[in-house]
């Protein structure tokens, strides 16, 4: 049992208030069509979670997403007796391209189709908030969605993802840093009509820093980042760029 997480970029992403904890947000997220990790379920000895983690287990999301799953449903646990959850990975991490978030998103995906549990896109989206604010984008399996409030309102977009090409410089950006600095330094939100616009014509009309609020205080915070400013737009907290592929 083998499933594909997407990367996404932000095609836009305005901050639109707070709410005493978190930032809200008024975002288009686009799937990334030819980056993706991999979450495959085999047959095993005992319950294992495995692959290229670059964290200790219980900040992985995968194993996040496992927690809440079996919190909820506990009879699940059954199902994953003699199971390997193995995590291929290939998007770059702190990189604002939702890595993680796909991750947990797809083997919840994953686990609700295999399994029987047969949970409604909703119920799943309950279970991701729990684990992180891009999850509930992931669970909906759309190309293109405007994403709002804490990033679990989900309204998918009668649109493809686009070619784009995705450049991730040797930075990796804290995203509870560039929200801080954010706060700090930047806080100014506005309400915003971007998510009335076509994505193609948004590409083409908008300069990057018009399109991510989040742009001026990572290049504070990471000056590094203003070298690579030439390979495009900023997507979500960094510190990945990406481009339309014409």
């Amino acid at each position: 049992m083998k499933i594909k997480a997407h990367a996404k970029v932000n095609i836009f992403l305005k901050i639109t208030g707070h709410d005493g904890y978190y930032h809200l947000i008024n975002s288009r997220f686009m799937k990334v069509k030819n980056l993706y990790d991999e979450i495959e379920i085999v047959d095993a000895e005992k319950f294992n979670i495995v692959g290229d983690i670059n964290c200790v287990l219980r900040d992985n999301t995968v194993f996040k997403a496992y927690v809440a799953l079996t919190q909820e449903y506990p009879d699940i646990k059954k199902w994953f007796i003699g199971k390997e959850i193995r995590i291929h990975k290939n998007i770059p991490e702190m990189a604002g391209l939702g890595g993680g978030s796909s991750d947990a998103a797809a083997f919840l995906r994953l686990v609700n189709e295999k399994s029987g549990l047969n949970l409604s896109t909703q119920e799943l989206v309950n279970i991701g908030k729990k684990i992180g604010s891009d999850v509930a984008f992931f669970l909906y399996d759309c190309d293109v969605a405007d994403v709002y409030a804490r990033g679990d309102i989900v309204k998918p977009r009668d649109e493809k993802a686009i070619d784009i090409e995705v450049f991730t410089p040797p930075v990796e950006c804290s995203t509870p840093d560039v929200y801080r600095m954010y706060k700090e330094q930047f806080f100014n939100p506005a309400p915003t009509e971007l998510d009335k616009k076509e994505t193609k014509e948004i590409l083409k009309n908008y300069s990057p820093a018009e399109l991510n609020d989040l742009l001026k205080p990572a290049l504070m915070l990471y000056p590094e980042l203003n070298r690579y400013l030439d390979k495009g737009f900023f997507s979500g907290s960094g510190s990945s760029f990406f481009k339309p592929i014409l």
